[in-house]
């Protein structure tokens, strides 16, 4: 093991300086390090190009499509930065937030070409097009992890996010009747174009209330309430950020009632899962849809969460559901079934994985889920546990976050990190389980204890690693 690693350490110092330092992972665990090289290489392959006409871009969509959609877009994005495509992310989040208008009711486009248009295969004119209405409350969320991850503020503060922001918590959520004492009761179609087809799919899905696009007759998804519990949390935790308690207690307690709503009105006692989708019938059902319960943090309840866990676990799902499953499995402590879905969903011969989202789910479960690296641009802070098998050593490289790179190195009762770029960061070095010390450069630091998703103890300490520095933090069984 020992000689493994240090081959792999001789590789990484084999690099001559003037390469481009691009992110790279090697383990001891060679199927993982096929498993990242093969996710790299697939997610580096949908960069566009950045003199099209809509700027630097990567595709997010259908792949003959050469599109990015505003669903695809806010999952692959986190990881997107982490490949380097920080230029791309901005321009592609610009497109998405100029363009809600009152004309369509305050959606964006839900789906953009490489020519800057929105893609025909969504869009005819502002009265019919597809949209789900999931989306402007996903892509807040993913504006506020980006700024997380990278500390850039003007995915914040930036008017053009502010007033999306606005319109999308506001006159999007009454355009389209979206209060949380109108979910089970709203009309089939808000806003539908006069005249009106319920055969013509621009109509029928003009503001679609979830991600599940198979449902006939439905009338709200649960993965709907999510995504706005989600919007409306974010939206108080960064209006905190900027000063302003007032409007963050109130954004806050509109959380909280999306939140009751999900858990007092969807969980169905006899069958101890929730529902997923209710029709027009008011009849409830269940289907995809579960993964956004978890993608959006809206449970509270251990039980009922760990039954939605078990579910996915044992369902067989459609690939653009499981690419998110690695990461959300690790943060859950589902390791073991995080470990072999992304080994799945790296393999050149499962099917469909040359859509986007597969390899950039891999590149986020192990880069959030199994190195267990998080940034929190309040604090310059970046986490990490590891969550892989303590058999094995693990090295991710050059991982640009917080305006700097770093390296992490994770080994049994072991981590390491090296802060290569020019910038102090304040690193959180964490393990599972409650241990009294963490012993940093020899020294003994009492440990700091915290709950994880799920009750596990997570023992950390938070230390100062200045810029061109390296600490090594461990812990004795």
């Amino acid at each position: 093991m020992r000689i493994i690693f240090g081959l792999l350490l001789l590789a990484i110092s084999s690099v001559s300086p003037g390469q481009v330092q691009e992110l790279n992972f090697y383990s001891s665990d060679t199927a993982l390090t096929t498993a990242f090289m093969h996710a790299k290489e697939m997610a580096l392959s949908y960069r566009g190009d950045p003199k099209d006409p809509v700027g630097p871009w990567y595709e997010a969509a259908l792949p003959s499509r050469n599109a990015f959609c505003m669903r695809d877009v806010s999952h692959q994005s986190l990881p997107a930065a982490m490949l380097g495509l920080g230029i791309e992310n901005k321009n592609i989040f610009r497109h998405f937030v100029t363009n809600i208008s009152a004309s369509k009711d305050w959606c964006s486009y839900w789906e953009m070409n490489r020519e800057g248009l929105p893609a025909p295969e969504d869009y005819r004119n502002d009265t019919a097009f597809w949209y789900n209405l999931n989306a402007n409350s996903d892509l807040i969320y993913a504006s506020w992890k980006l700024y997380l991850w990278t500390g850039d503020s003007s995915f914040i503060t930036d008017p053009v996010f502010t007033d999306f922001r606005r319109r999308s918590l506001h006159d999007f959520i009454d355009r389209w009747i979206l209060q949380p004492d109108s979910l089970l009761s709203r009309p089939a179609y808000p806003n539908a174009p006069i005249p009106f087809n319920i055969r013509d799919h621009f109509h029928r899905c003009r503001g679609l209330p979830s991600y599940s696009e198979g449902v006939p007759d439905l009338k709200m998804g649960a993965d709907l309430v999510a995504a706005l519990f989600r919007g409306m949390q974010t939206a108080a935790e960064m209006e905190a950020l900027m000063g302003n308690s007032d409007l963050a207690k109130q954004y806050s307690a509109k959380a909280s009632a999306y939140r009751d709503n999900l858990q007092q009105q969807w969980w169905d006692d006899q069958a101890s899962l929730f529902h997923t989708h209710i029709t027009n019938k008011h009849i409830f059902g269940k289907g995809e849809g579960e993964t956004f319960l978890l993608w959006f943090d809206a449970l509270t309840d251990t039980l009922k969460t760990r039954r939605t866990l078990e579910h996915l676990a044992a369902g067989k799902w459609n690939v653009e559901n499981l690419s998110y499953l690695p990461a959300i499995f690790y943060r859950y402590g589902y390791n073991s079934e995080a470990y072999a879905l992304m080994l799945q969903l790296a393999n050149p011969a499962t099917p469909r994985r040359e859509y986007p989202e597969v390899s950039y789910g891999v590149i986020d479960g192990l880069v959030q889920g199994m190195m267990g690296a998080e940034a929190d641009a309040r604090h310059n802070r970046l986490s990490t546990v590891y969550r892989g098998s303590n058999d094995h050593n693990a090295v991710l490289e050059h991982l640009p976050v917080l305006s700097t790179r770093i390296t992490i190195r994770h080994g049994k009762n072991q981590s390491t990190l090296e802060n290569k770029g020019d910038r102090d960061i304040t690193w959180r070095v964490a393990f599972n389980g409650r241990h009294r010390y963490i012993m940093v450069s020899g020294k003994k630091i009492k440990a700091q204890t915290q709950l994880g998703k799920l009750g596990n103890i997570i023992s950390f300490t938070d230390l100062q690693v200045p810029a061109g520095k390296e600490l090594a933090a461990s812990i004795k069984q």
